[in-house]
């Protein structure tokens, strides 16, 4: 018997709640809804849930400023529904760490196909990443045992390295932003989520880690460090992981 998936609709519209509720739970997904950002951290902290549908325009905390602290915490994909027509909010939305957006008013059939593909992807991609490791040009990176390897010869990592090899193999194709590697980098700060805006100092200090540290992977992973191909940098976000 297939398990059922979990999601977690936040939306402070009642209408968009049921609607969404209702549609969800006639297409076999169980379904749990919030009305705020405040009531959604409580069901994270009962359930693990499969998927987050969040609205963006909310009162007292907004679906970006939770796409966020969710994205930080849980490796659980993101859906954002947003009303807003520019770009630039739906770029912001992606950049925080949603998976995927649609526009209202929207269609629910094209929800569960939004959600269909997130799943699909997944699932195509824990396949891949239990039977083969990644090629990385004459390297390769076992996801399980964390090892980078030429051959028969194992390339020694630092716990710093390992770390981020561990969060960007699993992000393949897919940037990552500067500030989650700190603090994967820095977990004594992964409970609060977010940094507070007296860290500032802290924040920066902790994300030129990153740097130095993405710098020496380079040295052990490419060709042309300066000229990277496989470990790249995405302007104003992060880096990502490119394999073969």
């Amino acid at each position: 018997m297939v398990e059922k998936k979990h999601i977690l609709v936040v939306d402070d519209d009642i209408r968009i709640r049921k609607l969404i509720q209702k549609y969800l739970r006639n297409n076999n997904f169980l379904v749990s809804t919030a009305s705020s950002a405040a009531e959604a951290y409580k069901f994270t902290k009962l359930i693990n849930f499969d998927l987050f549908i969040l609205d963006v325009m909310m009162p007292v905390e907004d679906g970006l400023s939770l796409t966020k602290k969710l994205s930080d915490k849980f490796q659980t994909p993101i859906i954002i529904l947003t009303a807003r027509k520019e770009t630039s909010d739906r770029i912001i939305g992606l950049e925080t760490g949603a998976d995927d957006y649609i526009s209202k008013p929207f269609e629910p059939r094209e929800l569960i196909l939004r959600m269909e593909s997130i799943f699909k992807r997944i699932k195509n991609f824990e396949r891949k990443k239990s039977n083969e490791n990644i090629n990385i040009g004459n390297l390769k990176y076992d996801n399980k045992r964390q090892e980078l390897s030429n051959g028969d010869n194992i390339i020694s990592l630092t716990r710093a390295e390992r770390i981020l090899m561990n969060r960007l193999s699993n992000s393949i194709n897919k940037p990552v932003p500067r500030q989650k590697l700190a603090l994967e980098l820095f977990c004594d700060f992964r409970e609060k989520g977010n940094f507070r805006k007296n860290d500032t100092i802290k924040e920066l200090e902790r994300e030129r880690a990153v740097d130095v540290n993405i710098n020496r992977l380079r040295k052990k992973i490419e060709k042309n460090p300066k000229s990277p191909r496989y470990l790249r940098t995405v302007r104003s976000v992060g880096y990502m992981l490119v394999p073969d």
